[in-house]
């Protein structure tokens, strides 16, 4: 009895130490997965477990969005995850993206799972047209997004109508233009092979160092009124603060980078900017909501301290994972050269196979033609044969005419006649002997002319028969496989062309590896900068390529602000036109911030 009182106790005291559990569902721009988290966690638990369930380490991007009454919020780590205003129905959902973005993808993204998030939620910004992307760029994008997903163009492969399910372009271009979907796939397919020999993560990254010098790539909009009450548009983005005609995203009027801005503060809805010169007046403006001001100082205090964090030495961390990152490239670069040389080898190889079928088979022919040609050669040797043995027959059958003629001419000469009459018949006919043996020895010497040439031309064609049968024996009798050059065969797969091999799973590279590959990343940075030159040629040929088939009346006000940019020459990066606007001295921006 008390071994069973003594059981449900522990039973109950166990039951009892089992934490309360809620499930939380996680929407990445890929894939959703599903926790069950302890009621007691906070914000950072769930993130890191996020984080650690996909492999990620540049956690300094990312966050937990979730909408408050049609207004963003993100997770905060220091807060329990149900004290947020977030619905508490099962599963409890979360958008995982990217809250702050890098100045310059290629230098600050590490990791290829961070290349790949961002891929994703810039294309898809691109495409529900949060971001404006001028037409020629977006079918330039379009392409390194195909080359992303199908990896190298194929013609065999990817036919005519294979983007047909595709999503590449904005709606808004599409419905620019007088142009079908074959026509846009056509541009399309034209660049994208061009980029043969690009790996997905390549890809990917040249997709967004094109999109990032976008006007609108990155930027945080937001709604205010300065102080006389004038609406405005606040921008919040990697390189400061900018204010924005309510009419225009995509060039500010004013611009605040993050080193000239010390304190930002708010009161209510009342927000408050401290600029690093003392001497110079802070500046205000209202938003519309306080939910709204605590957004605007999360992606301000998170954008500043990544915009110092920039400036200074990267942390070991970083070092450590850039290292990583750097052999992780290298090694997948020689993988990359190894099996390329394969290819090359193994096309190489199916060249040499093809030659020597089409060779094996004209072989053939030529044996088939020697065949046929000998026994025409058999058969006219036998006609031949046959045309000289009439031919002397019929030579001796003259002679023996002639001989006997002969004989009748002595027999006539021999006989005397009496008369005189006689006598002239007999000359007459002497005569007649005389010319038909003439003749038929003159046919008798033709006929034996002939013969001689008919065992002649039997004689050639008996040699001519000879040649056939050497050279049909000297067909059958050759290899079949004539000597050549030997190739030379791939690495047996027991020899593996780098170490992985040990319990540490090293990767060692030679100075001499170390050396070359800094050479190719030199070699890469020029053929950088020629393809750039090529890619705007590019660019401007389509844009006016299709400008004549463009809808002047479907045009956006974005598309006209952006031609009124380009005739004004405004094509210059995103960074030059932020640095153009701080020219100015920081009092003066403050004072044209106040009077518009």
């Amino acid at each position: 009895m008390a071994g069973a009182i003594a059981s449900r106790m522990s039973f109950s005291s166990l039951k009892r130490k089992q934490p309360k559990t809620f499930t939380v569902r996680i929407v990445t721009m890929d894939a959703e997965m599903e926790f069950n988290c302890e009621m007691k966690w906070k914000g950072k638990d769930l993130f890191d477990l996020v984080c650690r369930t996909l492999g990620l380490r540049e956690t300094w991007f990312f966050g937990l969005q979730y909408t408050i009454k049609d207004t963003v919020a993100w997770l905060k780590m220091d807060k329990k995850v149900l004290d947020h205003d977030v619905s508490k129905d099962e599963p409890v959902t979360f958008l995982f993206l990217a809250k702050f973005y890098p100045e310059n993808a290629e230098e600050e993204l590490v990791q290829e799972i961070t290349q790949h998030l961002f891929f994703l939620q810039v294309k898809k910004q691109i495409l529900d047209e949060k971001i404006y992307c001028p037409p020629e760029a977006s079918v330039l994008l379009a392409s390194y997004a195909v080359q992303a997903k199908y990896g190298d163009y194929d013609p065999s492969v990817h036919k005519r109508g294979f983007l047909a399910q595709e999503e590449l372009l904005p709606k808004r271009v599409i419905n620019l233009y007088q142009m079908t979907p074959e026509m846009w796939e056509e541009r399309i397919t034209a660049w994208y092979a061009e980029h043969r020999g690009r790996a997905r993560d390549e890809a990917e990254m040249e997709y967004l160092k094109i999109a990032q010098d976008l006007e609108m790539y990155g930027v945080n909009y937001f709604t205010i009124r300065n102080k006389k009450g004038t609406e405005l548009l606040l921008g919040v983005d990697a390189l400061g603060l900018h204010i924005y005609d309510p009419e225009n995203r995509l060039t500010p009027k004013i611009s605040f980078p993050w080193n000239e801005i010390r304190n930002i503060s708010y009161s209510d809805k009342e927000f408050t900017i401290k600029p690093l010169d003392k001497k110079i007046d802070v500046f205000k403006f209202n938003s519309s909501k306080l939910r709204v001001n605590k957004l605007i100082l999360q992606l301000c205090i998170g954008n500043h301290d990544l915009f110092m964090r920039r400036r200074k030495a990267d942390s070991l961390e970083v070092q450590q994972m850039k290292a990583q990152a750097r052999e992780e490239k290298a090694r997948k670069q020689m993988e990359r050269q190894r099996l390329a040389r394969e290819k090359q080898m193994r096309e190489e190889a199916e060249r040499t196979r093809d030659e020597l079928e089409r060779r094996l088979l004209q072989m053939k022919e030529e044996a088939t033609m020697a065949n046929e040609a000998l026994m025409r050669s058999e058969e006219t040797a036998d006609l031949l044969a046959e045309k000289a043995q009439i031919t002397e027959e019929e030579a001796k059958l003259l002679a023996q005419k002639a001989a006997e003629a002969e004989q009748e001419m002595q027999r006539i000469k021999a006989t005397a006649i009496r008369t005189e009459e006689e006598k002239r018949l007999m000359e007459q006919k002497v005569l007649e002997a005389e010319v038909l043996a003439l003749k038929m020895a003159e046919e008798s010497e033709r006929r034996a002319k002939e013969a001689d040439q008919l065992k002649q031309d039997l004689q050639e064609a008996r040699e001519a028969e000879r040649r056939a049968k050497q050279k049909l024996l000297e067909i059958t009798t050759k290899s079949t496989y004539p000597p050549m050059n030997p190739i030379p065969a791939p690495l047996p797969p027991d020899i593996p062309s780098f170490n992985l091999i040990g319990d540490s799973l090293s990767f060692d590279f030679k100075d001499t590896d170390m050396k070359r590959l800094s050479m190719e990343i030199e070699k890469e940075k020029v053929e950088y900068m020629e393809k750039s030159k090529h890619l705007q040629e590019q660019l401007n040929e389509l844009k006016t390529e299709i400008e004549a088939l463009k809808l002047k009346e479907r045009e956006t006000a974005l598309d006209i602000l952006h031609n009124e940019n380009s005739d004004r020459g405004g094509t210059s990066s995103k960074h030059n036109t932020i640095r153009k606007l701080t020219l100015q001295s920081a009092k003066s921006r403050v004072a044209f911030f106040e009077e518009l």
